[in-house]
């Protein structure tokens, strides 16, 4: 089967899928209903879309597959950012009860932390992007550590405000808030289209990209702010959703088996909403909203990214 058919496929899963939860078990009340399944349906097009493209830009300039985004220290920010309001402000403030401002402002934090962190790191010029990854991952532990130190401070009723922040939920997205992400992430996309031809060329490794006429470092940090975006966005719209990147990512590879990404982009996107789609009708119609999404994907991608491990281990 010729990569377009494996393409068709998922589209036809994935539109099948979509149809599924907009309309099953709709009732009499679908005037009430279908809006509500429409603005949660958009929110995990958009946010299962730009996961997985930040994931499959990032594996590509990091020519590693079994690396995520997240590596960089964002998901844990985010957890800080709603740790430290509720810590200082209380769960009456206006962060936590508006959600556009809390979008805002965690989106702002986020961006403006790793600007601030690229900035510091690619002064100097042939940087090794691997160190930009080793600080991510100290920072990271140490936003885990402050947050878990107020978490054990602060009131046991408003702690459950931040331990709902601390999983991704497609129960509750703000219709506003849709917006404000869709043009930031097809503002995204699109300044990303002009570095989409090197892609191919960044995959085989900086040596030969460099070789092959690619201005190697001006294109990292160019795309390295794009991918900051698009993870962003979806992280502040949802949650954190550590595993779902390397999860749909690896698994477009093994599908497609190609290393072009015009295949492997839209590839990619169609599986990840294929998974939260999916997952999003096991929590409702199985689980019965009693386990978040995130923790049955964080679930299964763990285990996928064990096996990944074990796989990469015999290779060596």
């Amino acid at each position: 089967m010729s990569n377009k058919n494996k393409i068709s496929v998922l589209v036809i899963a994935a539109v099948l899928l979509t149809a599924l939860f907009l309309f099953f078990d709709i009732g009499s009340n679908w005037d009430y209903v279908l809006p509500r399944r429409v603005t949660k349906i958009t929110a995990i097009v958009l946010a299962g879309a730009s996961i997985a493209y930040s994931t499959l830009v990032f594996q590509t300039i990091t020519n590693n597959r079994i690396l995520t985004p997240s590596i960089l220290g964002l998901d844990s920010l985010y957890l800080l950012i709603q740790t430290v309001v509720v810590f200082v402000f209380g769960s009456a403030t206006v962060m936590i009860m508006q959600a556009q401002v809390n979008f805002l402002v965690s989106l702002g934090f986020m961006i403006v932390f790793s600007s601030f962190l690229f900035k510091l790191l690619f002064r100097k010029k042939g940087q090794n992007i691997y160190f930009l990854l080793l600080i991510g991952i100290i920072l990271g532990t140490l936003f885990e550590s402050f947050s878990a130190f107020m978490q054990v401070l602060i009131d046991p009723n408003e702690f459950l405000i931040v331990q709902d922040r601390m999983f991704a939920s497609l129960n509750n997205v703000n219709s506003g808030i849709i917006w404000i992400a869709l043009i930031l992430l097809a503002a995204a996309v699109l300044y990303s289209l002009k570095f989409f031809k090197y892609l191919d060329v960044m995959s085989m490794g900086r040596e030969h990209a460099i070789n092959l006429g690619v201005n190697y470092d001006f294109v990292v940090k160019r795309l390295l702010f794009v991918v900051t975006i698009l993870i962003s966005v979806p992280t502040a719209l949802i949650g954190p959703i550590t595993f779902l990147g390397l999860l749909v990512v690896n698994v477009t590879y093994e599908f497609l088996k190609t290393y072009q990404h015009k295949f492997l982009i839209i590839g990619s996107m169609l599986v990840s909403i294929i998974a939260l789609v999916g997952g999003q009708l096991i929590v409702e119609r199985i689980f019965s909203f009693s386990v978040p999404i995130s923790v049955i994907i964080n679930f299964i991608g763990g285990i996928y990214f064990i096996y990944l491990l074990l796989k990469e281990r015999k290779s060596w």
